[in-house]
């Protein structure tokens, strides 16, 4: 954990809870998990403000617990799920794309609230999106309902953990924390709700539509409360998920530059990868390093309606795509007309490859860029031969992999032939870490995130928590900017 990492999560936390909130969760990230009167002491924090800090914590999935033997329950918080508020507004935005409005505001309703009943989303959701239509029309219950549905059959949101029921006969005591459990099977299984109704436009202060007193109403409310529908079953918003989807749009834009940028009419490879990504979007885990194999029959199947291509020109357009020396899909097996898989790792190790190389071209230039691409094919490299085979002169050449070696994107490798390390009898290779380089990479955008949010105040609240204040995201910046 960075000092950068740390400062991020602290200026998230202080946005979006408070300075209460903040200070017990950069306790939690800078120390570990500790139990309840311990963060309390260390804090110097009453233990009535952390109870509800931890609540809200808790409720937002940015702290987890754990029972020990001796029945102590310690705290835990999850700083990379901190960071991810960043992305709040890119996960808004993508379920804008897939679900429209409706589906924007279930996501932004999770998102904001933690957690939450699908029947309270439901409502939610028919009345904000009845505030913004004309007079006289109104959102169906219904019709949120079925978006709600489609978003869980799609895995982009999921049930929560719940406590399992016990037999009456012999409760027993009672466990120091609640220990909360779920099936795979259930995690995306829909209550069946009869939600009947239609979103409701806010009134006055003071009096509702029939004129009834506030006071009055409320009274009215509390007393004839009915019982929830689904009380219990909370769902949240599945983030892996929002990463898959945009590890799988990273790779189609990436096959799409590299083999159909030469093809004047459809984007037939992209849209072949782009139907395997889909067709096994739900049975492939987010960690997997390969989808499941598919069938070239299948995948023929499945292509979008209206896409004409044979299935000779589709066995073809596999069989390039397997070729193809960056091997983002590779063929397992020959039952099916052909098996063929996605290699997700390979895939992303190219694209962290790429934008590495995308970076020391656009800091350093052109020449520095060949001198990188040159160590990454040659793996190892003497200065002389870095001279000969980028054909820069050796001032020059020096001179660029010293800017590239202090700035850490590539690394230099001592082999000693005598035991004294003696410079005269040493070879020093240059190489590139790509895992080293883009965790640096990755550090730097902390740091720049940490100056834009410690820079942009409220206003930078509102654009990563997508309406906290009442404001408005700007929504052709959603999608275009990650942590």
């Amino acid at each position: 954990m960075t000092q950068a990492e740390i400062k991020l999560c602290s200026l998230l936390l202080q946005e979006h809870f408070g300075e209460i909130v903040e200070k017990i969760g950069v306790h939690l990230i800078r120390t570990g998990s500790q139990p309840l009167r311990v963060i309390a002491h260390d804090t110097g924090t009453s233990l009535d403000q952390v109870k509800k800090a931890l609540c809200v914590l808790i409720q937002h999935n940015l702290v987890i617990y754990q029972v020990h033997k001796r029945g102590v329950v310690e705290y835990e918080a999850q700083c990379s799920r901190v960071l991810r508020m960043l992305r709040y507004p890119r996960y808004i935005y993508t379920a804008k794309t897939l679900y429209s409005d409706t589906g924007e505001l279930i996501v932004e309703e999770l998102l904001l609230n933690g957690k939450m009943t699908m029947s309270a989303v439901v409502k939610k959701v028919a009345d904000r999106l009845t505030e913004t239509m004309e007079d006289g029309k109104t959102m169906d219950y219904a019709e949120v309902s079925n978006t709600f549905m489609r978003l869980a059959d799609t895995h982009f949101v999921q049930r929560c953990p719940w406590v399992p029921a016990t037999e009456n006969s012999d409760p027993g005591p009672l466990p120091p924390a609640p220990i909360l459990v779920i099936s795979e099977k259930d995690m995306y299984l829909v209550p069946k709700l009869s939600l009947i109704g239609k979103g409701k436009r806010r009134r006055s202060s003071d009096e509702d539509a029939t004129g009834e007193p506030k006071a009055k109403r409320s009274k009215h409310s509390t007393d004839n409360k009915e019982p929830i529908p689904d009380d219990g079953i909370y769902w949240q918003a599945n983030l892996d998920r929002f990463h898959q989807h945009f590890r799988d749009q990273a790779i189609v834009s990436a096959v799409a530059n590299r083999m159909d940028q030469f093809t004047f009419q459809t984007q037939t490879s992209s849209e072949i990868v782009r139907t395997m990504l889909r067709m096994s979007e739900i049975t492939t885990p987010s960690a997997a390093p390969f989808t499941q194999p598919l069938s070239s029959n299948e995948i023929f199947r499945s292509l979008p309606v209206g896409y004409n291509i044979s299935k000779q020109v589709l066995d073809q357009y596999l069989t390039l795509l397997a070729d193809d020396p960056l091997e983002f899909v590779g063929k397992s097996g020959d039952s099916g007309g052909g098996m063929y898989v996605i290699n997700l790792h390979k895939a992303l190790g190219s694209l962290a490859t790429a934008t590495l190389e995308s970076v020391v071209q656009e800091r350093f230039g052109s020449r520095c860029a060949r001198i990188f691409r040159l160590v990454l094919q040659k793996k190892h490299l003497e200065q002389k031969q870095v001279e000969d085979f980028a054909m820069i002169p050796a001032k020059e050449a020096k001179d660029m992999l010293y800017k590239m070696l202090s700035g850490n994107f590539i690394s230099l490798q001592e082999i000693p032939k005598t035991p004294d390390h003696a410079p005269s009898r040493t070879f020093y290779l240059y190489t590139v870490n790509i895992l080293s380089a883009a965790r640096m990479l990755l550090h730097r955008c902390y740091k720049a995130s940490t100056r834009k949010v410690s820079e942009g105040g409220s206003h930078y609240r509102i654009y990563a928590g997508y309406r906290c204040r009442g404001g408005t995201a700007p929504r052709n910046r959603g999608d275009d900017h990650s942590s």
